[in-house]
């Protein structure tokens, strides 16, 4: 290719660069007299609605014909909604912190940049900033690939008035960070209990021997590996960018598909999108076959059942509680004639939540 053809080309793209500069700015603008408007009709609306944003995000899809991945155009625009939003009015958002936890990774594919983000110290606190109105969303992981159910935020979600309003999901990729290169002055790792479950096979088999100290989120882990010698932690690359540490050895997490599935918790349930999941709590007195009656409702009314995990109700000892996710909408009429036919079964029937499906 000539110089000539390759100035023609910058050229063109220069020109595209102006043009796609335009649009966002009138895309920015539009954004601001939509929230003129909601001024108009409340005196605090919600700028943010998971359901408009999984309808753009299925358009983004379906429009695409590459040569760009979906995931580099949903996260393009991720960030063109996030400023356009904080036009708006910017976002409160906690999640499970310090800086640099996979929570925070969740933060920022969901939300995009362009929000204040609020790192908190254990799960509990991001239910409650959400619960007092400090944050306006948090954000918790619920269920691993590998591990199952989170227990912190599943017991948080006994007793929340909060709903779930989104769902992200994240693949986790885990590291060996220290500050030293040499893995024989490792004397203990630390990491969130969930993290050393993911990687149980790798450090059994390499490193069986150092002592391993659960704490409350990876980066926490990593503020520990930063400071004390002959520590290591658990944690992704770039929290090993945030503490300056030391990548030991990579990918140490037994599933290469290991994916981390996080709630966004609100105030407010999402309207229907008809790609929707519920979330459900129930419970009942232990007797004989009551499992299996309470699922029967879901195949009669033909739903389909993602996910169930027990927790303890610690209420009564034995008793257990039930986390249920099915396909489709509070609102939707088969839906609701289950949780009817529920009913009949089980002392406790909690919607935690009806909301957008993750598409990425």
């Amino acid at each position: 290719m000539s110089n000539k053809q390759l100035d023609e080309l910058r050229n063109q793209i220069d020109k595209l660069d102006i043009e796609i500069q335009a649009l966002i700015t009138q895309r920015a603008r539009a954004a601001q007299k939509v929230a003129e408007a909601k001024y108009a009709e409340k005196e605090k609306p919600h700028f943010y609605r998971p359901e408009r944003e999984a309808e753009v995000v299925n358009n983004i899809i379906k429009r695409n014909r590459g040569p760009l991945a979906n995931d580099s155009l949903i996260l393009i625009f991720r960030e063109i909604m996030s400023a356009c939003l904080a036009l708006q009015k910017p976002l409160k958002v906690a999640f499970l912190g310090p800086a640099g936890t996979y929570s925070q990774y969740a933060v920022y594919k969901h939300f995009g940049h362009k929000i204040e983000g609020i790192p908190l110290q254990t799960i509990d606190e991001v239910f409650r900033e959400v619960e007092i109105g400090i944050a306006q969303y948090g954000v918790v992981p619920i269920e691993n690939s590998t591990e199952g159910g989170v227990n912190q935020t599943l017991d948080c979600l006994i007793k929340t008035p909060l709903k779930i309003c989104s769902e992200i999901a994240l693949p986790i990729h885990h590291h060996l960070l220290a500050m030293t290169e040499n893995l024989d002055n490792i004397k203990r790792i630390y990491a969130h209990q969930q993290s050393f479950a993911q990687c149980r096979a790798w450090l059994d088999n390499r490193i069986p021997t150092i002592e391993r100290v659960a704490v409350n989120s990876n980066a926490e882990a990593a503020v520990y590996a930063s400071k004390e010698e002959g520590s290591a932690a658990i944690a992704g690359k770039i929290t090993a960018e945030i503490y300056n540490l030391k990548i030991l050895a990579s990918r140490i997490e037994d599933d290469v598909n290991n994916t981390t599935r996080f709630a966004i918790l609100g105030q407010d349930q999402p309207s229907p999108t008809g790609n929707d999941k519920t979330s459900l709590l129930l419970s009942s007195p232990n007797k004989p076959g009551i499992l299996y009656q309470m699922l029967s409702p879901f195949a009669k009314n033909n739903i389909s059942m993602t996910h169930i995990e027990s927790r303890p109700s610690r209420q009564d000892i034995w008793e257990y509680v039930f986390f249920v996710d099915i396909e489709g909408h509070i609102e939707d009429n088969h839906i609701g004639q289950a949780i009817r036919d529920l009913k009949r079964y089980t002392s406790l029937v909690k919607n935690l939540g009806s909301y957008p499906r993750s598409l990425s």
